[in-house]
This record gives C-alpha cells, structure tokens and sequence, in this order.
C-alpha cells in the first residue's frame, strides 16, 4: 500500500495511528521512568567506601547509549529484511521480559542510605554506596530493546500515511512522546521518594505499562516488507554498504545526519546536567529535581507541535537556524554564575529562573529537531529506509556517548582543574551550536510526492 494512497482513512480516524502513537507514548513514559530512577541513584554515589560522593550519571548514559550502538546498525537491516509491524510488536514483548528484570534488580538492590534534607522541607534524597551494576545491567537491556524498536518505528511512520500527513503525525507523535517523558520523568523521581524501600513496585508497574504497550502495538497496520531478499553482510553490524552508498551520494542528506547528531549530542546532556543542578546545586529532593528537567520536555513538546504546524507539508530548515541560536543562548544562561559563597559558586538564575529558561531550550530544541527528522525519514529511498534510519540511530548514539564523556570529563576539568562551577557545561554545550546558527543552510523541501517516496 502506498502512503500517497487516497484509500487510506484521514489521520484522526485511522486506528493504525492511534495504535502506533499509544504504543510510543507508553514506551517512552516507561523508558523515562526506569531511567530516571537509575539517574537519580547515580548523581551522589559513595565510590570505594569513601564518603566522597562522585556524579556517576555519565557512567549509565554511556551504557544505556552503548546497547544502540551495538544493535543500530543490525535493527536498521531487520527493519528492511521483515514486517516492520512484526518487529514492533516483538520489541514490546521484549520491553515485558526487561521491565521483569528490573523488579528483580529492585528487589536485590543494597539498602539506601537516606538523607534527610537540611531546608526543613522534610525532603530527603539518597546515597548509594557503591554503583548499583545490576541496575545498570537492566538499563543496558533497555537500551537494546529500544534500538531494535527505533529503526522500525521510524520507518513505519512515512509508510502508514500520506506524504502531506507526515509532519503532522510527526509533530502529534513527538508531542505526545515528549508529554509522556514529561510524566515519566517526574513519576521516576516521585517513585523513587515514596517507593526507596520497596523499589520493586515500581518495576511491577513498568511491567503493567509494557503489557499495555504491547496490546496497542496490534492496532499498527501491516505495511510491505521494504526488501524481504536484503542480503546479510557484516557490515549491517554498522552502516551498510547501502546505506553509504546512499550518505556518500546525497550531500544535503548526509549533512542532515550530522545536524541531528550534534542536536543528540546536546540533548543526552540535559538530563545529566539538569539531574545535578537540581539535586547537588540547588538540594532538591528527587522528585522536585525530576520536575525540573520535565519543564524540558514540556518545551520541546511546544516546540515539536509548533514547527509541525508551521510546516505545512514542508521541511523548512529556517526552523534549525532559529532553534539551534535560541537553544544556544539559553545553554549560555544556564552557565551563568552568580557569587562564591565560600563552598561553592551560586546560580545566577536559581531555580525559578532556570525552570522558565529550561522551558524556552525546549522550545527551541523542539524547532530545531523537528524538520530535520522528517527530512532523515522522507527522503531515503524506501527500498533502504530502514538501513539508513539505522544507520542515523548509530550515529546519533555514538554522539550521545560522547556527550556522557564530554559530561565525565569537562565536570572533572571545571571542578578540580579550573575551580569554577560545573553547570558551565551548559555553556560550553551552548557554544556547540553556533556554526549551525549561523552557517549552515538548505533548501525547504516538499513532502506532498506524486509516486513515491523517493528523493525529491
């Protein structure tokens, strides 16, 4: 069936989008959830007995994104070589078996050492001794079930709808993914304050979610196999050779992918960067850190649903400009110091302040991403989508393990070698997006396509 095909129901009546949309949305709040929960363990962890906290975020980033690296490029041959709807629904069972081994991990998890918070809010937070492994070893799954689901999802979605529907669906499924890793997001950190000693609840409900999850992914419509003859090559372990062939070729395509991969970059940053402002700059509790970098998906939501609009069947790159300077100049506020009060630099927003800013990076983040997916879904040719979407997951990992080495490392080098605060990360993330503010520069381009989908 192809996705020009005027057969098809309008997009608010077809239940294979409303299918497909649930399917995400309870996937990201449950990937949120457990990954907010790990986050949180690891930003004061107690390391070989001392009791010296370290910031070990960087440590479970880096995990999580090493499972997409690994399965990226593979996912993306799967996608082509199969039903893509088969292989969304497989993911889902698959999200049941490792949302299983996080009640087990939760359950065997070392007593917490509670902290009762000094600003009489009767908050409290908690210290690890030691890194919880066995946690970070569920993470690892979770990542790998996501890898094998992103290249299918992704290259479902232009093939379940009309051209001209494209941007729209896109932008209500990336609002609601964002609403739901809004919600996520907070309820790890509310999970996590009420449920410290019986975290294993907390994996029953992700469990639940999962199985829901994996009921909705029926109602997605069986499309064509894009190519049931794809020989095998171990290349597909990374880039295929199709798939080069066609990066090497398409210039304005291959340029997207690196947009999108410094956008990754800067986004695996936030929740590490924001899980520490919240918790060790500003003493928050856990849940109200969580909330904190919730206001950035609530952002990006706002910003995915307004460039949707926007567009109007197009991909307007002006969009990137805008959002890549917007985004920069709020990363830039959040470096900001204020004082040194004697034990440590303060913010010059505080907390007020950084949750309005938060909102705008959203925002922002939200117009600079939008156009640029769409235009990495719509213009490989179908017969290779899915190795070419693996392909842009592989390179957007790998991205986003650098940015939890950029964190480790620029953390370590503000903090001991230089002596200055280490939220001027953000600053310094900020100063990764000017060249793309001011530089870099391509075509709008129409998605409504007479006969295929194929390069335009």
């Amino acid at each position: 069936m192809s996705n020009n095909d005027q057969s098809l129901p309008p997009l608010y009546q077809d239940s294979a989008f409303w299918g497909m949309t649930t399917t995400q949305v309870l996937g990201a709040f449950n990937d949120s959830v457990f990954k907010q929960i790990v986050l949180l363990l690891c930003v004061a962890v107690s390391v070989s007995g001392s009791n010296e906290t370290h910031d070990q975020q960087f440590v479970a980033q880096g995990i999580f994104a090493i499972a997409f690296i690994l399965l990226s490029g593979i996912s993306g041959y799967w996608s082509d070589r199969v039903s893509k709807r088969s292989l969304i629904i497989l993911c889902k069972g698959l999200e049941i078996v490792v949302m299983l081994g996080a009640v087990v991990a939760f359950a065997v998890l070392p007593s917490l050492e509670v902290q009762p918070m000094t600003d009489g809010s009767g908050d409290i937070r908690f210290r690890p001794h030691g890194m919880p492994w066995i946690l970070l070893g569920v993470l690892f799954l979770m990542g790998s079930q996501s890898a094998i689901f992103g290249p299918a999802k992704y290259g479902i979605l232009p093939e379940m709808v009309r051209n001209s529907d494209l941007p729209r669906m896109n932008g209500i499924i990336q609002m609601t993914t964002f609403l739901a890793i809004i919600l996520g997001t907070w309820i790890g950190g509310v999970l996590l304050d009420s449920m410290y000693h019986i975290l294993w609840i907390a994996g029953l409900i992700c469990m639940g979610i999962a199985l829901v999850g994996t009921l909705t992914s029926l109602l997605v419509r069986r499309t064509p196999v894009a190519e049931p003859n794809a020989p095998f090559a171990w290349s597909n372990l990374a880039i295929s050779p199709a798939a080069r062939s066609i990066l090497r070729q398409d210039v304005p395509l291959r340029n997207a992918l690196g947009v999108y991969s410094i956008f990754w970059f800067v986004a695996a940053i936030f929740p590490m960067m924001v899980n520490w402002l919240g918790r060790e700059q500003f003493g928050m509790s856990n849940s109200k850190t969580s909330f904190l970098l919730a206001t950035v998906s609530l952002g990006i939501a706002a910003g995915f649903v307004c460039a949707g609009k926007l567009s109007a069947g197009n991909v307007n790159f002006r969009f990137v400009q805008i959002g890549a300077l917007g985004l920069a100049c709020c990363l830039i506020l959040l470096a900001l110091p204020s004082s040194w009060n004697g034990e440590k630099w303060e913010h010059l927003l505080g907390i007020k302040g950084s949750c309005i800013v938060l909102i705008f990076s959203g925002f922002f983040a939200g117009l600079f991403a939008l156009p640029v997916q769409v235009y990495l879904q719509a213009r490989p040719p179908q017969s290779v989508k899915g190795r070419v979407i693996g392909a842009m997951n592989l390179v957007n990992w790998i991205a986003i393990v650098l940015a939890a080495g950029f964190v480790g490392l620029a953390g370590y080098v503000l903090e001991t070698k230089l002596e200055l605060p280490r939220f001027g990360i953000f600053g310094i993330t900020g100063l990764v997006l000017l060249p793309i503010a001011f530089f870099y520069r391509s075509d709008t381009v129409q998605l409504v396509a007479e006969t295929d989908s194929s390069p335009g």
